[in-house]
């Protein structure tokens, strides 16, 4: 469906429209998400954060949802005292290639699709003691009480990257993520066990390689013609591969029992609350009036700001393309085209029968003309995928 929402209508008006009726489906467990998109000062992050956070009333509508979110897990929790149901949050921004992890100093991570073809978004790599390796996803906060998650996602939305604008100096120069998960501290802590061995396995894993490289070097020796040979004066020290293998697969099969843990923790309490694992995820989408400089906006832009145009143009293009093949039933969807869609690939696809919805914000002002009607022209191409407000 689409709407139209007026000038004075509060961001309580919009949440009751388009959030409040997609929180039944992630109290199921699904997974949804909302992207604000429009120019520069047009309304994006106060219709998505707010910035009046002790306006109980008026909230933006991430934190309305928190409240709401809060509300029903302690409804629950009256029956889960022992390991209660709360509100994992993460949030980063997106820039280029690469994500900045709010939680965590604004971190830089990386988009990566892993050989399961899932997409990851991890951090640097940490070298640790005995040879370990741990590479961390982003940093999920868990919060019990809307109070926390209130102060927690403040505390990261500071670190929030800006710019200068046609609009204003604090535009925004990324697209931030914000994700609500519906999580228990049980569900959390496996996780980070998963993580753990993980870590544990690489220098394993590691020296099994240099064993097999070593063994297999000495094993060969090279002819005067260039070619190899087997090398007389050394037999391949095949049970000393083979000891190597088999702690590798020790250190395997231990991830694996972690990864198994995890999935049992998740169904054990899936099994009694159909809600864990419900995700809601806001993306505050970068300035539009950046992507299009053909759209008539008179911009005095330096080469910077031109190269971060292009980049954003990118990824707004690739997100309308994915959501419109998506609505078409395309049986390829172009997830790979930019970052902000490869992150994005896990939410559309964890419930096919879920909801997105996107919020076109536009400007009152004459001045803001051009900006306006690219943003309509933009909603109307994504508008065949539902809910377009």
């Amino acid at each position: 469906m689409t709407g139209i929402f007026e000038m004075n209508d509060s961001n309580k008006t919009v949440f009751d429209a388009v959030v409040a009726p997609i929180l039944p489906q992630v109290l199921q467990g699904k997974s949804c998400n909302v992207f604000a998109y429009g120019h520069s000062g047009s309304g994006k992050t106060h219709t998505v954060v707010g910035y009046q956070y002790e306006a109980r009333s008026d909230l933006g509508l991430c934190l309305a949802t928190a409240r709401q979110l809060v509300e029903a897990l302690n409804r629950l929790n009256e029956q889960n005292a022992c390991d209660p149901l709360g509100v994992g949050v993460r949030i980063y921004e997106l820039r280029r290639n690469n994500a900045y992890d709010l939680f965590n100093d604004r971190r830089e991570c990386f988009v990566r699709e892993g050989s399961d073809g899932q997409v990851y978004i991890r951090g640097k790599t940490e070298m640790l003691e005995n040879g370990k390796v741990r590479v961390k996803p982003i940093v999920t906060k868990a919060c019990w009480s809307f109070e926390d998650l209130s102060r927690e996602l403040q505390e990261g939305l500071k670190l929030r990257a800006t710019g200068m604008s046609s609009v204003h100096d604090q535009s925004s120069r990324t697209h931030a993520v914000i994700e609500l998960e519906i999580v228990t501290k049980t569900l959390l802590e496996a996780r980070d066990a998963v993580i753990e061995q993980e870590s544990e396995l690489v220098p394993v894993g590691k020296h099994a390689t240099d064993v097999y490289i070593e063994e297999q070097s000495r094993a060969i020796i090279r002819n005067p013609d260039g070619g190899y040979a087997p090398n007389p004066d050394y037999q391949l020290d095949q049970v000393r591969i083979d000891a190597a293998e088999a702690r590798k697969a020790e250190f395997e099969a231990l991830v694996d029992l972690a990864k198994e843990h995890e999935s049992q923790i998740f169904g054990t309490t899936a099994r009694k609350h159909a809600c864990l694992g419900g995700k809601l995820v806001f993306v505050d989408l970068a300035g539009s009036e950046y992507y299009n400089d053909k759209s008539g906006l008179k911009m005095n832009q330096s080469a910077h700001e031109k190269q971060i145009g292009r980049h954003i143009n990118t990824d707004l293009l690739a997100l309308k393309e994915v959501i419109r093949a998506r609505a078409q039933g395309s049986p390829r969807i172009p997830f790979r085209s930019s970052p902000l869609t490869m992150v994005l690939r896990p939410h559309f696809q964890a419930s096919e029968d879920s909801h997105s919805a996107m919020i076109l914000t536009v400007s009152p002002s004459s001045s803001e003309f051009a900006a306006t009607m690219n943003t309509l022209k933009y909603g109307n191409l994504v508008g065949a995928a539902g809910n377009t407000k």
